[in-house]
C-alpha cells in the first residue's frame, strides 16, 4: 500500500480505516510508553471459549468513565478511572477523529509471540458503525484486515506514536488481527479509544 496517495483509507471498500501516521513525537511516544508500562494495573486477559476459560499472556487494562462496563469474549470488565496520561492521549485521538470517546481498552504485548486472532469489535455495547481510535506505542507491528465476504486482505505497519481510526461499516464487514512475529523482541502498548453506548 502507498501511504502517500490522496486517499488515506487502507480499505478498498465496505469500511474506512484511516491511518494518520505519527501523531506523537518520538520523545512523547517514549514518555507515554514508559509511564503506561510502569503505572497501569495490567492484568492477563481472559476469555470464555466453548465453555472453557482461557487466560492469555497478553495483558489488558480497561479505563474510562467509571459508569461503563465492557463485555467481550464472554467476560466483563469494569472501567478504572482515567489517568492524566490517558486523558492526554484521549484528547489527541478525539482531535484527529472528531469523536468524543468515553473509554479505552489497552493491550500490552510483551513481544512478537503475542498477537490477536481474527475478530471484529462489533459488540452491541459499541453501537452500530462504531469509531475506534487506536494509538500504538513501542514496537512496530503488522496489522491486517480481511473482508468477511470476499476474503480480500489489507495490511499496514503500525508505527510507534501512530494513530489508526476505524469507522463506518468497518466492523460489520472486516475482520482484523495482529499476527505474531518471532522477529519482534520488544513490547507494544495499544490504546483503543471507544464509545460505549448507554443502555
Amino acid at each position: 500500500m502507498d501511504l502517500f496517495t490522496s486517499d488515506p483509507n487502507i480499505l478498498p471498500y465496505d469500511g474506512e480505516a484511516i491511518y494518520h501516521g505519527h501523531v506523537l513525537t518520538q520523545k512523547q511516544a517514549a514518555n507515554y510508553y514508559s509511564v503506561l508500562l510502569d503505572n497501569i494495573p495490567w492484568q492477563h486477559d481472559e476469555a470464555v471459549l466453548f465453555g472453557k476459560r482461557i487466560v492469555t499472556r497478553r495483558k489488558v487494562a480497561w479505563h474510562g468513565d467509571t459508569d461503563h462496563a465492557y463485555t467481550y469474549s464472554n467476560t466483563t470488565k469494569h472501567a478504572l478511572p482515567w489517568t492524566k496520561e490517558l486523558l492526554e492521549l484521549k484528547t489527541v485521538a478525539e482531535k484527529m477523529s472528531g469523536i468524543i470517546f468515553n473509554s479505552c481498552l489497552m493491550n500490552l504485548y510483551h513481544d512478537g509471540n503475542e498477537g490477536m486472532a481474527w475478530h471484529s469489535d462489533d459488540e452491541k455495547a459499541l453501537g452500530k458503525d462504531t469509531v475506534i481510535a487506536s494509538i500504538s506505542l513501542g514496537a512496530e507491528r503488522k496489522f491486517m484486515f480481511k473482508h468477511k465476504r470476499t476474503g480480500k486482505k489489507r495490511e499496514i505497519i503500525l508505527q510507534n506514536g501512530s494513530l489508526l481510526v476505524m469507522k463506518g461499516t468497518t466492523q460489520a464487514n472486516w475482520l482484523h488481527r495482529l499476527p505474531p512475529s518471532v522477529k519482534i523482541k520488544h513490547p507494544r502498548i495499544n490504546l483503543t479509544f471507544r464509545t460505549i453506548v448507554s443502555k
